[in-house]
This record gives C-alpha cells, sequence and structure tokens, in this order.
C-alpha cells in the first residue's frame, strides 16, 4: 500500500531553503528528489495555510483566515479521507493540527500524546509553545521531532504521517529572515532531515517538504511579498510525469498530490496534484 510523509517547515522561505539546506538541494542535484517553488495563499498565515495544505483549498474557500480564529477543519481534508477509508494516520505537530483535524479543543494537560482510533489523526504527539518570547522561544529540536515521528512509524506505520517544525517561523520572528539565526536554524532543520529521511525512504515511503509560508525582513508575514509566499515543494519518491522544474507551482496543489501519493483518488480537491 501506498504511503506518504509530509513534513512542513513553517515559516522558511524559498531562497533560504535552497541556500542553506544542503541535503534537500543535494538530493535534487543528484537526481534523487524533485523541488519547485510553489506560491503560498493569502493570507501567508500558518493556521490558514494549515488547512490550506491538507484541503486544496485557498483561505477564503475553507474560512479559515486567521491564526487567532482557529477551529475545526469543516470541508473533506487528508486525514479525514484516509480515516474515513480505515487507512492509519498520524501527525507530530503544533496545537493547532490538534484543533483542525481531532474535534476538540486542544489541552495541553491531556492531549499532548494520542492514540484514538476515532480520531482523524489517530496517533499525536502535540507541542503548544506556551510563553513563546524573545527571552523564551521555545523551539522544539527538529531532531527530537524527528525522533517522535520516527517512534510512530516504528510503532504503527502510518499511510500518512505529518511532521510540523516550527523552529524556523519562531526565529524568523525573532530575528527576521535577513539573520544569521533564521539561516542557520534553516541548515539545523536540514541536518535533521539528513539523519532520518533516508530511513523513511528506505522503508518505501514517498516524502515531500514545504513550508507553509515565508518570512520578511521585519520577522513577518501575512500580506503579498514574494518573500512570504515563495516557498519550496520537494518530492522525493518515483512517480513519473511531474511537472517542469521551472514550473511555479499552486499551493493548492499540494493536498491532491499527497492525497494521491496514498494511493487515494484526489478528484475530492478541486485542483489537480502534480502527478498527471
Amino acid at each position: 500500500m501506498q504511503k506518504a510523509i509530509l513534513i512542513i517547515v513553517d515559516g522558511v522561505g524559498y531562497d533560504t531553503m535552497l541556500s542553506q539546506c544542503g541535503y534537500l538541494e543535494a538530493s535534487v542535484e543528484a537526481g534523487m528528489a524533485h523541488r519547485w517553488k510553489m506560491q503560498a495563499c493569502l493570507p501567508s498565515l500558518s493556521g490558514p495555510l494549515y488547512e490550506t495544505l491538507h484541503t486544496g483549498l485557498t483561505p477564503l474557500e475553507h474560512g479559515i483566515l486567521s491564526n487567532e480564529a482557529m477551529r475545526a477543519s469543516s470541508v473533506p481534508n487528508i486525514f479525514q479521507l484516509l480515516h474515513e477509508q480505515g487507512r492509519v494516520t498520524a501527525a507530530v505537530a503544533h496545537s493547532f493540527f490538534f484543533e483542525l483535524y481531532c474535534g476538540r479543543t486542544y489541552n495541553m494537560l491531556e492531549d499532548i500524546e494520542i492514540d484514538d482510533e476515532s480520531m482523524a489523526i489517530q496517533h499525536g504527539r502535540y507541542y503548544s509553545m506556551e510563553a513563546y518570547s524573545r527571552a523564551n522561544p521555545v523551539q522544539p529540536a527538529d531532531i527530537d521531532l524527528c525522533a517522535q515521528a520516527n517512534n510512530l512509524v516504528r510503532k504503527f506505520s502510518p499511510d500518512y504521517m505529518l511532521i510540523h517544525m516550527c523552529a524556523g517561523d519562531t526565529l524568523g520572528h525573532l530575528y527576521t529572515s535577513d539573520s544569521a539565526e533564521y539561516r542557520k536554524q534553516a541548515w539545523h532543520t536540514d541536518n535533521a532531515l539528513a539523519r532520518i529521511m533516508p530511513k523513511w525512504l528506505q522503508q518505501g515511503y514517498q516524502v515531500f517538504v514545504t513550508s507553509d509560508h515565508g518570512m520578511n525582513t521585519d520577522g513577518h508575514h501575512g500580506g503579498n511579498e514574494d518573500l512570504t509566499r515563495d516557498v519550496a515543494f520537494y518530492y522525493f519518491g518515483q512517480q513519473k510525469n511531474l511537472p517542469a522544474a521551472d514550473e511555479v507551482l499552486d499551493q493548492c496543489r499540494a493536498a491532491p498530490s499527497i492525497l494521491q501519493a496514498t494511493g487515494m483518488d484526489p478528484s475530492v480537491f478541486p485542483l489537480p496534484g502534480i502527478f498527471s
């Protein structure tokens, strides 16, 4: 059965990803991966774009328009569609994903670790980033998140796994996209992926790596700037008939691509995926 992993590197823009992520770019150079520029939808904010990446709809279409107005997803999404077909789903991610896909308000004292077959995300490991500030960035280490994800792969062999890494966004807000801290964090992410992705690929997973949005030189995102909208979209797998390398992809094409990689029919989403 076909299986897929999506890795969201939160807040890391296209140019930073290409300049700092040596493992990902080496894989492209060697023909082991494909990479495109993808344009994020508007508003270029995390919560709305988490939903876009899983529903194939723009924020105006799915209705989640602000991080301050999060709610449960009300449209078909990857987790729900797979769960309805008896497939296994898992996530290591920020608590926003719990709010979106698990049907109730996140309680950090009870919901930090979930194994519940009735939920759309059946196996979840969540973090809150409470008290996030310059004095305390509260950025979970990427390698720790990869280790948690690897344990879920080992225990449950999910058909779809989400890994969401927040540190790039955190340091971008604190130091801006034009900072050593932001650039070095992108490298730390790449270094963590270099230690785990070859194992998942060997196990037969198709892996997608992208960002929800980028970051501007004010340490902000949300508007219509290339720095905040241009992100990379990597695909590791054996699917053929892919778009040309210089094609700029619509972010709404991510969800159908991921769903199709699991062997499901992507026509529930309005746009086609990248596999023709």
